[in-house]
């Protein structure tokens, strides 16, 4: 039986059919869930998995699922003997093909909850067309199983309703962003996976060649540069549904490989590709979600969105904002609040009205929250209470005129709640933002909207790393909007670029901007960041000359179809958007990889292991 199915040892496979012929002449007319009232009267054939199996008195119960959903079949032994007697054997997960007349319920028996819970089929013929093992766990709405288990027996993960829900909602996501991009004039492309490494943001994935030994392909962290070298060859508008990856800390909103809607233009400024990237997401959460947004998408700087919410993406539903205080404190004698303004750091305060609902209690699980998890030295707050006066650590350390001042700023009154950060600009701004979204939803402080939408605009081009080292924001290759361009020379920090995002909802969708399409500009912005003029031909040299031959202006961007399809599937995790996703440890538990691989296909590519080194306080072996 080298062809077929060892029934010896596998559960119930003395009735299982014979491994050649399973369905024989026997083809399914109707999908499990469209069997409705309309039916009632024919004969169908329904084939799917056993979701339960019920034995009432003799007669058989079974709901048989497929990918569209559930449909009651009945065994009777009047009805068709023999395939009650076989049906006495069918356990979870088994795979059937069966054919009978679709009947009416009886009213006692019907189930609302089911769109075919008004009918049932009385199954005349039965086909097992194979066993099953037990699930590991309920293939259920929710199964109640740790998510390594599921993902370690991701098929049964995979029949579950929310899963097949989300991909489908991909499935629309992938037809929408085709549809809606040809129509405006966009060709589909495909660019390299096997590229050259370039600096995008993040670790690049390494393959080596075994025809050039000892040099290594780079698995693209998007197709950047491909698409722009597209647009110098004349194609003026690109697309790419775009498989891309990155070796980075996975989090819930990040997998290793990723999927994104890719595009680009040509002879465009900012305000056209923007009408494009709306059109995009109007039409997608049309055709997947079924929603309409509301058109024109608001409008935010990255100056505005950090000032007001303390985020580049904002979750403008929610009510509270941000007030600025540093010039309040350049020259006061509360030394937390002026050592950091000193520094070059700011003060910035969330305050929130009408606050009782904040325990101390509460206000101390936030300052051990934002120590913690965001880094911050200390939460300092202020509670107004009923008399005027204020209840704080930090009251009396500060002066009249500075008391004065944060309540004017903040229209502070009685029962307000006042937080602070002073720190370095990014890093008050993360912690204030973060408790803004949060309590914002925890005090009910959000607006009425499902939907968010918002462009946010002209982020700068630099910023500083860890170590003062002057870097990109988003990535070397974003131009600079016009009127800052005199600033390359005198203070590069305050460039903006032409970058823009959509977010929605808080969580970003994607980003892109208008391209450096003249050399001398890309040349200028490598060497800001600190490429020799050799080095900058020896990693970039191909792209220079490349804009060198006529290149034409041009913008784009790329939305995180994985993101979108969490959103609309309303998922709280990429990996359960994801038909095979990673752990964050970058790991496939289904197919047990990353894995070892033989000696004989590391001697091909010229590669050693080498043992990793001793961690600290281990000794050498």
């Amino acid at each position: 039986m080298s062809d077929g199915v060892r029934s010896s040892a596998r559960p119930g496979a003395g009735h299982l059919d014979h491994p050649l012929d399973q369905m024989g002449a026997l083809r399914r007319t109707h999908a499990c869930g469209a069997i409705g009232a309309d039916l009632v009267g024919s004969e169908v054939v329904v084939a799917g998995w056993v979701q339960s199996r019920r034995d009432h008195g003799g007669v058989i119960f079974v709901d048989l699922r497929d990918r569209e959903g559930l449909v009651q079949v009945v065994f009777r032994p009047e009805v068709a003997a023999d395939a009650h007697a076989r049906a006495g054997d069918l356990r979870s997960e088994f795979v059937l093909l069966a054919r009978g007349n679709v009947e009416r319920r009886t009213p006692e028996t019907v189930n609302p909850k089911l769109p075919t819970g008004e009918v049932e089929v009385a199954v005349r013929e039965l086909r097992i067309l194979n066993v099953a093992t037990p699930p590991p766990f309920p293939i259920e709405e929710d199964p109640g199983a740790d998510e390594i288990v599921r993902l370690r027996h991701r098929i049964h993960d995979l029949r579950r309703a929310p899963l097949q829900r989300a991909l489908r909602v991909r499935h629309a996501l992938y037809q929408s962003a085709r549809a809606t991009l040809s129509k405006l004039d966009f060709l589909e492309i495909e660019t390299p996976i096997l590229a050259r490494a370039t600096p995008e943001g993040a670790r690049d994935f390494l393959v080596p060649s075994r025809l050039q030994p000892g040099e290594f392909y780079a698995l693209p962290q998007s197709p950047q540069i491909m698409k722009q070298l597209l647009m110098i060859a004349g194609f003026e508008r690109y697309f790419q549904i775009a498989r891309c990856f990155r070796d980075e800390d996975l989090r819930a909103d990040r997998q290793l490989e990723f999927t994104q809607i890719d595009l680009e233009m040509s002879f465009v400024g900012v305000e056209e590709v923007l009408a494009v990237l709306e059109e995009v997401t109007v039409r997608a959460w049309r055709d997947a979600g079924g929603i309409e947004l509301e058109r024109p998408f608001p409008r935010l700087s990255y100056a505005d969105a950090m000032a007001r919410y303390g985020s580049d993406k904002p979750d403008t539903r929610v009510l509270l904002e941000l007030v600025e205080l540093t010039d309040l404190f350049r020259s006061t004698g509360f030394r937390a609040f002026g050592a950091a303004v000193q520094k070059g750091g700011v003060v910035k305060c969330l305050p929130i009205h009408d606050a009782d609902a904040l325990t101390r209690g509460e206000i101390d699980r936030l300052e051990s929250f934002v120590k913690k998890e965001l880094g911050a030295k200390g939460l300092a707050w202020v509670r107004v209470s009923a008399d005027g006066s204020w209840q704080s650590p930090i009251a009396k350390f500060l002066s009249d005129a500075e008391r004065a001042g944060i309540t004017e700023r903040t229209q502070a009154r009685s029962g307000s709640l006042l937080f602070f950060a002073a720190d370095e600009f990014a890093k008050a701004h993360a912690i204030l933002g973060r408790l803004r979204t949060d309590l914002g939803r925890q005090l009910g402080r959000v607006d009425s909207r499902a939907w968010a939408p918002l462009f946010v605009l002209n982020f700068p081009v630099f910023e500083r790393d860890e170590h003062g080292k002057l870097t990109f924001m988003h990535m070397p290759f974003v131009a600079p909007v016009e009127e800052d361009i005199a600033l390359f020379d005198s203070d590069p920090e305050r460039m903006r670029g032409t970058h823009y995002d959509v977010v929605m909802n808080g969580l970003e969708l994607g980003s892109g901007s208008l391209r450096n399409h003249r050399s001398d500009v890309q040349r200028k912005i490598f060497e800001l960041l600190g490429y020799s003029k050799g080095e900058m031909e020896e990693r970039f040299g191909f792209v220079l000359n490349a804009l060198d031959t006529g290149a034409p202006p041009h913008g784009g961007f790329a939305f995180g179809l994985d993101r979108i399809a969490m959103l609309l599937a309303g998922a709280e995790s990429l990996r359960d958007v994801i038909a095979f996703p990673k752990t964050q440890r970058g790991q496939d538990l289904l197919m047990d990889a990353p894995s070892a691989v033989e000696p004989g296909q590391l001697e091909e590519l010229r590669l050693r292991i080498t043992p990793a080194p001793p961690a600290p306080g281990e000794r050498a072996r």
